[in-house]
């Protein structure tokens, strides 16, 4: 068992566990109505299969599952602390202050452009999607819901806000990434997307000005949202003090505090905020850290706003990223992503063929190993040399990976990003999903460009030339540990 020769996996054996797992998702989610740990799970079964059946042993496939796991540990961490810091954010009446006083000062024909806009600029201020959306991002479907829009339009405004600043800010985890994997200097890098993103965002913009014009107006009932103004008011105690709450976070993360202790502090603050503003009891504070926030105020919207929150509610979400990422994990460490990809790379014939290669790749890496980061690693690592040879600068393929990495994460159920979300704000893939405007349109922009030549920059002859100098010193360091060997 453990001496067992290794062969390469090929393509119809490397995409048959995807396969399978696709049929046996659309079939549970689709027709059974039931989530997606089971399609996952068998999924990774059949790869496991797949891997074994090729030589690989099965502590060398439990390695994979490991390493896989191992790469959404942070991602776990940060989820945990989202549900923590909602749920002491709602015993403390910091999300009850922020929606109240949304209601008095945002009109509804212009919410959706407004909480757009105001995510777009928190995420550009800290770098973090996540964070945006686990805090003004609560808020907002608060406000939204209360004026009577629906919870898809509401989600797919607060997505695009968060994901325009996240992919645009220096501070996010996924610009330095993408940046960083590919050589491009990151302030180039994100020069370069501006000409899709910005787009992107005019167009979000616009859909969302269009979609408005159905709320303003005599269509809203204002009386039933000064009547959650009122229970809100009843329920909490108000005040514009508790708004230092999110700006601390915000302004912490701005100046580079690592997410994790700036979330810690969110939680400390609204713990303490329901203790010594709300008058809550030290026991109810810490329920509310673990089984969430609970509230019978009589009011159905309001009671369904504020019962949620805590630990407890995003162990859903945590045991599917691990299942994701087991699936992910063998995927990758076993060859078999890379055997995929590698058809992918057999129409490259021009930059248009290759850009769109390399979205799709990305796409297909969210679908896969469900995981925003992967879907950034691995296509880097596949694609950066042929950009190279093909006399492509290497901020196209940090702009193409953010533009199908980055965004279109959110599209995928079982991807961390769709979890979170999920289990963030209460609406899945299907209904947010077409109304999640920026994500949805970019990557068509940026094939566009692909086919226009638009924006698409070629190396210089001097930067060819370093690029040739270094591919043959590579090689030439090669053949010479290929000699040791």
């Amino acid at each position: 068992m453990e001496n067992r020769e290794k062969k390469k996996i090929g393509f119809l054996m490397a995409i048959l566990p995807l396969i399978i797992m696709i049929i046996v998702m659309l079939f549970t989610v689709v027709k059974l109505e039931q989530g997606p740990h089971m399609p996952l799970i068998i999924g990774t079964t059949v790869a496991a299969l797949v891997a074994w059946r090729y030589g690989f042993t099965w502590k060398e496939i439990e390695e994979m599952m490991f390493k896989g796991i191992k790469l959404a540990l942070p991602a776990v961490v940060i989820i945990m602390l989202v549900g923590m810091t909602i749920g002491s954010w709602m015993g403390g009446g910091i999300v009850a202050t922020m929606i109240y006083y949304g209601l008095q000062i945002i009109t509804p024909g212009w919410f959706l452009v407004a909480i757009t806009i105001i995510c777009a600029i928190v995420s550009l201020a800290i770098g973090s999607s996540w964070s945006t959306m686990g805090t003004i991002g609560v808020a907002g479907m608060g406000i939204g819901l209360s004026m009577g829009i629906p919870a898809g339009m509401v989600a797919g405004a607060i997505i695009s806000g968060s994901y325009f600043g996240d992919k645009m800010s220096p501070l996010s985890d996924t610009t330095n990434l993408a940046s960083g994997l590919t050589g491009t200097d990151l302030f180039d890098h994100i020069k370069h997307m501006l000409y899709t993103t910005i787009p992107g965002l005019l167009i979000a913009l616009g859909v969302y000005t269009f979609l408005g014009r159905r709320f303003a107006g005599g269509n809203i009932d204002l009386e039933k949202i000064q009547q959650t103004a009122s229970v809100l008011k009843d329920s909490f105690l108000i005040s514009p003090w508790l708004l230092l709450v999110p700006l601390a976070v915000i302004v912490m993360v701005a100046m580079k505090v690592p997410a994790v202790p700036a979330l810690v502090v969110g939680i400390i603050l609204g713990f303490i905020s329901q203790i010594f503003i709300q008058g809550g009891s030290l026991a109810d504070s810490i329920v509310a850290l673990q089984s969430g926030f609970a509230i019978e105020t009589g009011n159905e919207m309001v009671d369904g706003l504020f019962n949620g929150g805590g630990l407890d509610s995003m162990m859903y979400t945590v045991s599917m990223t691990i299942v994701a990422m087991t699936f992910g994990g063998i995927l990758e460490y076993s060859g078999m992503l890379q055997s995929i990809m590698n058809q992918l790379l057999k129409v490259v014939k021009s930059s248009f063929t290759l850009i769109t290669s390399t979205i799709g790749a990305c796409v297909l890496t969210n679908a896969t190993c469900a995981e925003q980061y992967i879907s950034i690693v691995v296509p880097s690592r596949m694609f950066t040399k042929v950009y190279k040879k093909m006399g492509l600068h290497s901020k196209n393929l940090s702009r193409a990976l953010e533009d199908g990495g980055t965004l279109t994460s959110v599209f995928i159920p079982w991807n961390t990003c769709g979890v979170f979300i999920l289990g963030t704000l209460g609406v899945g893939v299907a209904q947010y999903g077409p109304y999640a405007i920026l994500n949805l349109f970019i990557p068509f922009i940026s094939i566009l460009y692909a086919a226009t030549g638009f924006t698409i920059v070629k190396l210089t002859k001097e930067e060819i030339e370093k690029a040739e100098s270094e591919t043959e010193a590579e090689e030439e360091d090669k053949s010479i540990e290929a000699v040791h060997v």
